[in-house]
């Protein structure tokens, strides 16, 4: 004896698990590459525009307490034979005349490192992670929603049955 809400959730649930066997790791590796690629273009396209280049400290960084760096600036010379400044980040107690190596852009501004291709892996690993909790998360949900609308249907249909049946199963005590 089953009811026709007993069959909804029962389809209800396989269709679930069909998603969750076939969706989720579709979606986690369909997410994971995606984002890995992009990345990967990113890292191409920085690694093409960026270079690495030996300047000196123009003035030095005063020592204090904090151990954070602080801007100084910095002269260097490109291939070319220009001489370039800019500013970039170097430890308290740095002398004037010191060697930094720093990240230059093609017209000589000095720029961040190149991301790297462990950056691409690891958003491609957290973009599927990301995906696949999202699968599951979204089923569990669905599942849970259905499960609640349901429920409330058949409770509703119970206290209706029951108001049928209690004045009658009940007038059998008072006697």
């Amino acid at each position: 004896m089953r009811r026709g809400s007993d069959r909804l959730e029962c389809w209800f649930r396989r269709l679930l698990m069909l998603v969750l066997v076939l969706g989720l790791p579709a979606a986690a590796v369909g997410a994971g590459v995606t984002a890995y690629e992009a990345s990967m273009r990113t890292v191409r396209a920085q690694a093409a525009e960026r270079h690495q280049v030996t300047a000196r400290l123009t003035t030095g960084v005063e020592r204090d307490d904090e151990w954070a760096k602080r801007p100084v600036q910095v002269r260097w010379t490109e291939a070319d034979g220009v001489v370039r400044t800019g500013a970039a980040l170097a430890k308290p107690g740095t002398p004037e005349g010191a060697t930094l190596r720093v990240w230059v852009t093609r017209d000589g501004t000095v720029t961040a490192p190149p991301v790297s291709a462990l950056n691409a892996t690891t958003s491609g690993w957290m973009v599927g992670g990301m995906a696949a909790f999202g699968v599951a998360a979204g089923s569990a949900a669905a599942w849970s929603g259905l499960r609640l609308v349901l429920d409330r249907r058949r409770y509703a249909q119970w206290d209706a049955e029951w108001d049928l049946v209690e004045p009658r199963w009940s007038a059998r005590f008072r006697r």
